[in-house]
This record gives C-alpha cells, structure tokens and sequence, in this order.
C-alpha cells in the first residue's frame, strides 16, 4: 500500500494547465454570438488565467466560474467535453486553491465524478472500471487510445486530486497504483502531451514512498528530469517537485538547493505556464528556506 500522502506535505499535486473547463463554458456561453467571435473569447478566458501572475485573482474568480458549469453539465449531463472540463475547474480549485480541506474534499470528489461521467461517455468500457481488480484494470486501459487520451488525461488527473485531498482516508490513498496505471498508459500514447506533465505526476507517483516501502526514487528522477526536458525547462513546477519529492528522498541536500535556486531566479511568464510557475517559486522559497533544518 502506498505510504501515506497529506496535503501539507504533498502541497497539492498540482494540476497543470487545466483550464480547459474555462474554455468549453466561454464557447458555450458565446455560441450565440457567432462560432469565430466565441471561439477567441473562450481562447482570451483560457489565457487570461493560464497567464495571470497573480493566484489571488484567479482564486476570486474561479468560483462563478464553477457555479455556471454545474449549470451547463445539468443541462447537457451527456456532453463529454463538457464534464472533463468541469473535472478539470473543480480539481484545479480544490486542489489549489480552496483553504479549507474538507471542502478541498468535497470540490474535488465531483471534478473526480465529472472524469468517470466524461470518460465513460468517451469510452464506454471505462463506465464499468470503478472497482475492477487491479490486473484487469490494467488490461482494460490498453483499449484506450490517442483519441481518447485528453478524457483520460482529465480522468487521471481529477481522480489523482481527489486522492491527494482526501490522503487522511487509507482506502483512498489505497487507489493510487491504479491512477499510476493510467498516467502510464498515458505514456505509452503520448508521453510529450501536455509538455511533460505525464512524466512529472509520474515522478511524484514513484516519489510517494521511501525505498524502504517500495518507493523508486531512479524512476522518479528520471521521470521529473523528463518531465523538465519536455517543457524546454519553462515548467518550474517540474524542478521545484523534483526537488521536493526526489533530493530530499535521498538527502542531496546540494542538487535540493540547486533546483530551487534554479526556479527562484528563472522567469515565471511562460506561455500556459506562468499561474503554476508563480506558485511553484512561492513553495520554491519555503522549501529553500527549511533546507538547513530538513538536511
């Protein structure tokens, strides 16, 4: 069983570049002022909090945001696209910004129901998965293929963010090797999608325990520096998690301290990036600021 996860020490497996939601409900809501005039308003909206340097604007905001999806998913319950960009809004919110962590619960159990409900409708195989005995669960994904892998994509990572808020709860922590096993099959389908942020939720995954229960820190490293290749290394959440999860696992007090200077001194406006990049630096600068007591 995987060693226990808690908020504090994880600090949210952070998900990446997830407005999608965002996008899909300005289509929607502007589809009646014409197909290209909505169309570049839903990509500004998307920008808009993909690139905002302040987390306190996007935390106000999110909210209406997520009130008017449950509306839309009410209306249209079997618009696939739709309920992977409500898993997608809800987990971003819970998992990153709500401050209380039983709502953080609450918030990211239905960002998890909306990637089953999105999932099953994308794949129909996967409305029978919950419960599936390990093993068989493994053979079903290999059904799964590259037209599907965005409704996988959102189904893992909404699944993983309710794990990660409810850690208190052992049988949850318990389903963590079968959300492994779909960020796996993910790799095999694509493993640049979202530049890199397969290869990083892999590194946390294989970074969860220590060596001594079965955790694989080589893996895990090989996976995070993947992870910063593929992003051109403008994704500083991927170093300053390399850092977290890897050095301090094995004590390297020196490529710990490196990494996180690395993410302090790098530029945080990046396209798609730069919301998660300013958070990054802000944990960057807490973890930098324990390393002499951590080490």
């Amino acid at each position: 069983m995987p060693a226990k996860f808690s908020r504090r020490h994880s600090a949210n497996l952070r998900l990446r570049r997830l407005p999608v939601g965002l996008v899909l409900l300005a289509a929607i809501f502007l589809q009646g002022c014409g197909a290209v005039v909505g169309t570049m308003a839903a990509q500004t909206l998307a920008s808009a909090v993909l690139n905002q340097d302040d987390p306190e604007v996007v935390a106000g905001g999110l909210p209406a945001y997520m009130l008017m999806v449950d509306g839309f998913i009410q209306q249209s319950p079997e618009n696939d696209g739709l309920l992977a960009g409500g898993a997608q809004l809800f987990a971003l919110y819970g998992s990153n910004f709500e401050s209380d962590p039983s709502h953080a619960v609450v918030l990211t159990a239905k960002g998890r129901r909306y990637g089953e409900q999105a999932m099953c409708i994308e794949h129909p195989p996967a409305c029978d998965w919950m419960g599936l005995e390990y093993n068989l669960f493994v053979s079903e994904l290999t059904e799964v293929g590259s037209r599907q892998k965005k409704a996988l994509y959102s189904y893992a990572v909404s699944w993983l963010s309710h794990l990660d808020t409810a850690s208190d709860d052992w049988s949850a922590v318990a389903e963590l090797p079968w959300v492994q096993a779909v960020f796996e099959r993910l790799l095999e389908i694509d493993e640049t999608y979202e530049q890199g942020g397969i290869h990083l939720y892999l590194g946390i995954l294989n970074a969860l325990r220590p060596p001594a229960l079965g955790g694989r820190p080589e893996v895990a490293k090989a996976h995070f520096e993947r992870a910063i290749e593929l992003s051109g290394g403008r994704d500083l959440s991927a170093k300053m998690e390399y850092a977290r999860r890897y050095a301090r696992m094995v004590f390297d007090q020196q490529l710990h301290d490196r990494l996180l200077m690395e993410v302090l001194e790098a530029p945080v406006s990046a396209p798609g990036l730069t919301l998660f990049n300013v958070l990054a630096q802000r944990e960057a600068a807490e973890l930098l600021k324990s390393s002499e007591e951590y080490f």
